[in-house]
């Protein structure tokens, strides 16, 4: 008997917002947005762009202006040599920021209006912590934020959907960060999940200075499914980036969440 199979996907506005961070034009050249880690580098009261929480037109600006600074013609500029430039200039983003642009996006075709109308900041501290956040939701908004009850519910696996989240909290270990992917696209199988496709900004060790910035990956599930972690997961065919990613879900926190207004 052939099973009726069926794909689900995100938005095209959300679609547009991976596929320019992870095709980032400048000229003729395309890059990943480089991987940034505000917290790892102590950058406070910066420009988006420069703290790992820049939109695709602030990373825009600010790398073109440097490029006529450094006299480059950016009509000519290598796919290389544009990595080097974000990265060397700490233009890059962080996983919570680049899961803010792609849900930012999500909820406004949905009908929903802008993340910052609907997020609660919970974390932060006192009255001007409060309105720090709300004047700057994305410099505020980190994984434990979109994590918050206030914000997110926990789902089971058999109900997932494209705009869902994988959340990463990781209790008392200082080795890791915080983390998230956000479900870009989901295959059933009569009504039940079979692959999940993610995207998250990360850093993997083996990916040196200039090989950090967006990744794709699946999830493919069983019938025994009950977690995410139960699932084989791969990444852009890489083993040790599967590897890495699926450590350090085990290890962690993991749950599967959607935000309280999709």
């Amino acid at each position: 008997m052939i099973q009726a199979m069926s794909v689900s996907s995100l938005s095209q506005a959300a679609r547009a917002v991976i596929d320019g961070y992870r095709h980032f034009r400048l000229g003729s050249a395309v890059s990943s947005v480089p991987y940034f880690n505000n917290k790892r580098l102590k950058a406070r009261a910066a420009l988006r762009a420069v703290i790992g929480k820049g939109s695709l037109r602030e990373i825009r600006d600010e790398a073109h202006a440097l490029a006529i600074r450094n006299h480059a013609d950016i009509d000519r500029l290598a796919d290389g040599s544009l990595k080097k430039l974000l990265t060397d200039a700490n233009l890059g983003l962080d996983c919570s920021a680049y899961a803010y642009y792609i849900l930012d996006a999500e909820s406004i075709a949905r009908g929903k209006g802008p993340l910052r109308s609907h997020l609660r900041f919970t974390h932060a501290r006192g009255i001007i912590g409060k309105i720090r956040a709300g004047i700057r939701p994305v410099e505020n908004c980190d994984v434990a934020t979109l994590a918050d009850a206030a914000n997110s519910r926990a789902i089971e696996i058999h109900d997932a959907k494209p705009g869902d989240m994988i959340t990463m909290i990781n209790d008392g270990d200082e080795s890791e960060h915080d983390h998230i992917l956000v479900i870009s696209e989901i295959e059933f199988s009569t009504n039940a999940p079979r692959k999940i496709s993610y995207t998250h900004a990360v850093a993997y060790p083996e990916d040196g200075v200039y090989g950090t910035g967006i990744k794709q990956g699946t999830i493919e599930l069983s019938d025994n499914s009950l977690a995410i972690t139960d699932g084989l997961w791969n990444e852009g065919g890489s083993a040790a980036g599967a590897e890495r990613i699926f450590r350090r879900a085990s290890h962690s926190r993991t749950e599967l969440r959607r935000l309280n207004w999709f």
